[in-house]
């Protein structure tokens, strides 16, 4: 397929970084930009360095961004926004708040451009392996324009409706993967108490009904006990939170933010979201 967009690439984080590496490696002429430079020298042979959002806004024709949080994502479009801007498709793959992609999407359209709120499922892995979920928040017509190069980075992409639904439907899923993380957490250290080993217990959830991706991807870190961040723990307490104030006033929510916050206070807010069981773990013992 020819790519006759140029694209620009905002945020080489642990997702953005492997993401913007499989729009390069598909041939599309891509511009990236990163608030940490040095993120950026493995794509000076092949794609052009931005010093700044307004060098790169001149030259593509749409943007990616793959932001961490709300006040990020806030602090680069409200920049992107004093530029020329017409005519561009913004595709952010951020998890933040439906009200904040909403609120992006009005100030981009007032300057006639055009907004899609697009963010993922899965993490550093399948960034890398390009077997994302996209969820996305858009118009029918934008979505057929953004479909060919979102399949390039993921395995499946799911249309929901208009700017905030990819959102909503991230914040949900997430949610999910939180009460499975503590669930998973919680199962282990009981196996544990019972004279079962780690191992012994992941291989019976994996090859039982109540195995997943999130079960088997998770059980080296589980098992060797040791949590470089796939996904850390403060992005999931960042998105629990999120969830609560969109509405999940749930029997696990209370639960869910008391655990996290509590593992993100003892120390473990920068390890993987597994990290989860150590905290437990430390509080058994106290």
């Amino acid at each position: 397929m020819i790519y006759k967009d140029k694209v620009g690439f905002v945020g080489l984080g642990n997702m953005g970084h492997p993401m913007a590496k499989n729009l390069e490696a598909a041939g599309i002429e891509l511009f990236v930009f990163n608030r940490t430079p040095e993120k950026t020298e493995d794509f000076q042979e092949k794609s052009t360095i931005c010093h700044s959002l307004g060098d790169l806004i001149q030259q593509v024709d749409i943007i990616f961004t793959m932001l961490s949080n709300d006040d990020a994502v806030y602090a680069v479009y409200e920049n992107l926004l004093q530029h020329d801007i017409n005519g561009k498709l913004f595709v952010d793959m951020s998890t933040v708040s439906k009200e904040t992609s909403i609120s992006i999407a009005a100030s981009l359209a007032a300057k006639s451009a055009s907004f899609i709120d697009a963010p993922v499922a899965g993490s550093t892995n399948p960034a890398k392996q390009g077997t994302l979920l996209f969820m996305t928040g858009c118009n029918d017509l934008l979505f057929e324009r953004i479909k060919p190069y979102l399949e390039i980075m993921g395995k499946a992409i799911k249309h929901l409706g208009d700017n905030g639904m990819g959102v909503s439907a991230k914040l949900c899923i997430n949610y999910y993967l939180s009460i499975l993380f503590q669930g998973m957490a919680e199962t282990v250290l009981f196996a544990e108490k019972l004279g079962i080993s780690r191992s012994a217990m992941m291989e019976i959830i994996n090859e039982s009904a109540s195995g997943s991706g999130a079960s088997k991807v998770k059980t080296n870190s589980i098992v060797d006990n040791k949590f470089p961040a796939a996904f850390s723990l403060d992005l999931m307490l960042k998105d629990i939170k999120l969830a609560i104030d969109a509405g999940a006033q749930l029997p696990f929510s209370n639960t869910l933010l008391e655990t996290y916050q509590g593992a993100h206070n003892a120390g473990h807010g920068a390890e993987d979201v597994m990290a989860i069981i150590q905290y437990l773990k430390e509080t058994q013992r106290n």
